[in-house]
């Protein structure tokens, strides 16, 4: 392997880990709220890029009508609420559905990318919250093991629903940007610094939504102690729901900006998500630091290890869990023996 071939390696590695890290990181918001391992966010990220191809491509995607049908089961739950749920469930679930629907009916045809992408991005994140309570809300306080076998199941309606809505067929989502940068022999995609740029904002984002808003200040004390939250008047509906929120909209811009870099199908969510969880297991489920390393390190051993041994490639990257998951145990071990 010369020095063109390792950076070339390391600039595709780097690339998906940044998509692994966007994963990791929403699975830990989830997770860290609700102790809900999110499966589905996968195939959220797959409904976010095909929905900005299908806008793209001038059409109206499935994944706009699966919204209305979500968001009128909400609304009438809201009705029943009383008159503050219900104004409330008219804004969220009666006005916004409709303006969505309205703005991809309109907008589609004439296939503007940075609309499609922002449509896709408007159309995908609500599901989060409308899965949080319709799916898990009901039973919030099961055992972790109940609430992964039902984030399973959602992940497979998910799939035929993606399969409906879009065919067996792969598709790509609009980029970004078509521009390159060459350093010496080496290309870098343009599309490639817009993920990195955009994953870097996110972070950022995300790092000033936590430590400068009463609504992620709410989270944090949620994450940390859900019981000592409600105790002092932190809504636990609400709070699943802004996380399940958060998770959908980090999948749906991962899904936009991965497809632009490599075709997907309905079901490569599962894949690249399964990835992230990885990530945020090498993280511990609780450091976020930790996952971001995770992700990186996941990115560039599956770029390398598809350069070595393609066949290998999945399997060097969840061999990682085994020395992972042996160091947590032994932590776990130490911790309740010093107690």
């Amino acid at each position: 392997m010369d020095l063109f071939v390792l950076l070339a390696l390391l600039q595709d590695g780097i690339t998906t880990g940044a998509i692994y890290l966007l994963l990791a990181v929403g699975l830990l918001i989830v997770f860290s709220v609700t102790r809900v391992i999110f499966v589905p966010q996968g195939d959220l990220l797959a409904y976010g890029a095909l929905t900005a191809a299908a806008l793209q491509a001038g059409s109206v995607p499935g994944t706009v009508w699966l919204l209305d049908g979500l968001s009128a089961l909400a609304l009438l739950a809201s009705l029943a609420g009383g008159r503050r749920a219900a104004l409330r469930g008219l804004l969220r679930w009666g006005f916004y559905p409709a303006l969505v629907t309205f703005a991809a009916v309109w907008l589609a045809p004439r296939a503007i990318p940075a609309v499609s992408i922002l449509l896709a991005l408007a159309i995908v994140t609500p599901m989060g919250p409308l899965i949080w309570r319709f799916a898990f809300r009901p039973i919030a306080d099961a055992s972790v093991l109940a609430l992964l076998i039902l984030a399973m199941a959602l992940h497979f309606v998910l799939i035929g629903c993606g399969l409906v809505f879009f065919g067996p067929e792969e598709a790509s989502a609009p980029a970004l940007t078509n521009a390159n940068l060459s350093l010496g022999a080496l290309d870098i995609s343009g599309q490639s610094l817009a993920l990195l740029a955009a994953a870097a904002a996110l972070v950022l984002a995300l790092r000033w939504f936590f430590g400068a808003t009463v609504a992620g200040k709410a989270l944090r004390a949620a994450a940390a102690d859900r019981l000592g939250a409600r105790l002092i008047g932190i809504d636990a509906g609400a709070s699943g729901a802004l996380a399940f929120g958060l998770a959908a909209f980090i999948a749906a811009l991962a899904g936009v900006l991965i497809g632009a870099v490599t075709p997907l199908s309905y079901d490569a969510g599962f894949d690249i998500g399964l990835k992230g969880f990885v990530a945020a297991i090498m993280g511990g489920l609780v450091s976020y630091p930790l996952a971001a390393g995770g992700a990186l390190l996941v990115g560039v051993l599956e770029s390398i290890g598809s350069y070595w041994a393609s066949a290998y490639r999945d399997v060097i990257v969840f061999t990682l869990l085994i020395p992972v998951l042996l160091l947590l145990s032994l932590r776990k071990g130490s911790d309740e023996d010093r107690a």
